[in-house]
Parts: C-alpha cells; sequence; structure tokens
C-alpha cells in the first residue's frame, strides 16, 4: 500500500532531518571589521559617511559600526579580521549643555525648568575591554586607530601598550602639514604630503621611532604649549602575530576625504589586512 504524501508529513520529515543532522545550518558570516566610532565631540554619521566612502565602497571591506563602548569586547571581536576604533575614552553619563566647547553659549530655555546637569566625564575603558583589544591583535588581527584614541590611553596600560603612544591634547581646528617620513613603507607608498583643517593632535610616542611614518607640522609657526609644531602623526608596526597603525588626522570628513590621506587609509587596511 502506497503511503499518501501530505504537506504535513513532508513538513515533519525535514524537521526530523534537521534534529539527527545537527550543525548543518552556519553563522551569519561577520564583516571584515568591526568599528567603533562616534563620541561627544565626533558625530558617528561623519565617521560612518567617511569611511563607507573610502574603506566600504573604494577599499572593498565590509564594516560592522558600533557607538557602544559596551560591545568592545573579546567575545564580540571574535569572527572580525579587522578592529577600527576613532573615538575618545569619555562617556559623559550626567549630560552636558554644549555639544563641543566653543559652542553658542547662547542660553538655555525649559519650562519646566532642566534639573542641574552634572557634566562630568566617566572614563569607559576597563581592564577587561584593553586586554581584549591586546589579544586580539597578539592573536593575528590588524587595528587601525584614528585621531583621538590616544586620549583612550591614559586609562588602560594593555590599550596604551598597543596603540604606542598617549595624547598631549591638541590645538583648536587650523591648517597643518602632514609629511610622510618614510616613503618605503608599503602603508605610504605613493602618498605625497598634504594640508587639511583639523585638529593637530600633540603625542607621547612610545615605540621605536623606526615605525613612524608621518610628522604633523604647522607651516604657519602656530605652536602648542612648549610642545613646538610638529608632532608624530602615524605610524605602523607588527604586534604578535597582528599589525597595528594610526593615523591622527580625522576632526572632520574633508580631513578624511583628502586625496592623500584617502591613499594612506587605504594603503593602511591593506597592510593590516596581509594583503600588502
Amino acid at each position: 500500500m502506497k503511503q499518501r504524501l501530505t504537506r504535513r508529513s513532508i513538513l515533519a520529515g525535514v524537521a526530523a532531518s534537521a534534529m539527527v543532522r545537527p550543525g548543518r545550518a552556519t553563522a551569519a558570516k561577520k564583516a571584515t571589521a568591526f568599528a567603533l566610532v562616534g563620541d561627544r565631540y565626533h558625530n558617528s554619521d561623519y565617521i560612518r559617511t567617511a569611511l563607507r566612502k573610502t574603506l566600504v565602497k573604494e577599499a572593498g571591506i565590509t564594516i560592522d559600526f558600533r557607538d557602544e563602548v559596551e560591545l568592545l569586547n573579546a567575545e564580540e571581536l571574535q569572527g572580525y579580521k579587522l578592529l577600527i576604533i576613532l573615538r575618545d575614552g569619555m562617556l559623559w553619563p550626567g549630560g552636558y549643555t554644549q555639544s563641543a566647547p566653543g559652542a553658542s553659549p547662547a542660553a538655555i530655555v525649559s519650562e519646566p525648568p532642566l534639573p542641574p546637569i552634572e557634566a562630568q566625564p566617566f572614563y569607559w575603558i576597563t581592564p577587561e575591554q584593553g586586554k581584549a583589544v591586546k589579544d586580539f591583535v597578539s592573536r593575528g588581527g590588524g587595528v587601525l586607530f584614528y585621531h583621538n584614541v590616544t586620549y583612550i590611553s591614559p586609562h588602560n596600560d594593555d590599550f596604551r601598550d598597543v596603540l604606542g603612544a598617549v595624547t598631549e591634547e591638541h590645538p583648536p581646528l587650523r591648517p597643518f602639514k602632514v609629511k610622510v617620513v618614510n616613503h618605503d613603507h608599503p602603508i605610504t607608498r605613493g602618498v605625497n604630503d598634504f594640508v587639511v583643517s583639523d585638529e593637530q593632535h600633540f603625542m607621547i610616542y612610545q615605540k621605536d621611532p623606526k615605525h613612524l611614518l608621518l610628522q604633523s607640522v604647522n607651516e604657519d609657526g602656530l605652536t602648542f604649549k612648549n610642545l613646538g609644531n610638529s608632532s608624530a602623526a602615524g605610524w605602523a608596526y607588527e604586534y604578535g602575530k597582528g599589525r597595528v597603525c594610526y593615523l591622527a588626522p580625522g576632526h572632520v570628513i574633508t580631513s578624511l576625504w583628502n586625496p592623500e590621506y584617502e591613499k594612506l587609509q587605504k594603503n593602511a587596511v591593506r597592510w593590516l589586512l596581509k594583503q600588502s
């Protein structure tokens, strides 16, 4: 007697087959890069817009953009080949009345009145997060640090060791030249000196000088504190089984889209992914 095939019996057979063959379904493939971006002074939208053009559309990598600092952890980083960070080390859980220093001092009006705002920063990086970054690159991952990550390193020794520098702060937005000091590295190959209007970040560079790629120079003679008019502005080196690169410009989209700087960023991604 022939067994009658019904829709219910077919579905039941499929379900039974799946039960005896566990593991057939595969997890969704992660993007190439995990990018932690955006803070009080750096809106994540301009960063996403800039990097989607340069690194996604033109360099051909995929990026998962995130702005929740809690997601920078060992579990979340599993499966990614590249970590990108463009943000500082602070959160402001008590709020703030201006988006940035120097913003319009216009009076804040609220009816009924606002409760007092305690504009105090909270330094978010934990020992576990610093170790997660260090382990990620030590085991073979690439890390592309931008701009103001030097403000994270004062608060975590592991992160500081991977980055290789700590901030000495910066003057206001103004033009300066970015000079290539090593033309032989794959990241700087074919890249010319360029000028941007950006925050010229000054920092203490703590690794071997042979790894330096870029120097920022204010050619108008404008100095900062007692630090002169020039600072390290980019470097790259092997770290464990992985690679690290830092690039200083990044406060505004016009800097990130400078044609020579775009070359640097795309070269950096290829080098960090060991494609060059």
